[in-house]
């Protein structure tokens, strides 16, 4: 089974830019549809974005269409959330998930959709 682990989290003003990293272990990252979540205090966990084991389809919440991007690099076993634009409503705890799939245009955009989870990256967006 894939273990994640997130970084790049941190403290940014508004309209800043910060770069997530999500690092796989193993050699089956490309049997895996990948995700990004957020939970923002007192608030439950939503979608954010989501990535294909092709990386061929994505998939963005509203609220970070056009300001995030989410990528995957097979050669480092590592899917990416650039967000841009950074708003104070974009304050979480980022969360990286996997889905072991043979879909390969498969997108999940529920997190009772994916298998694995990592431990979370903190994001805090000043006005």
């Amino acid at each position: 089974q894939v273990q994640l682990v997130e970084s790049g989290g941190g403290l940014v003003q508004a309209g800043g830019s910060l770069r997530l990293s999500c690092a796989a272990s193993g050699r089956t990252f490309g049997t895996y549809a990948m995700g990004w979540f957020r939970q923002a205090p007192g608030k439950e966990r939503e979608f954010v974005a989501a990535i294909s084991r092709s990386g061929g389809d994505t998939y963005y919440a509203n609220s970070v269409k056009g300001r995030f991007t989410i990528s995957r690099d097979f050669a480092k076993n590592t899917v990416y959330l650039q967000m841009n634009s950074l708003k104070p409503e974009d304050t979480a705890v980022y969360y990286c998930a996997a889905k072991a799939t043979v879909l390969p245009r498969f997108v999940g955009r529920e997190a009772s959709n994916y298998d694995t989870w990592g431990q979370g990256t903190q994001v805090t967006v000043s006005s």
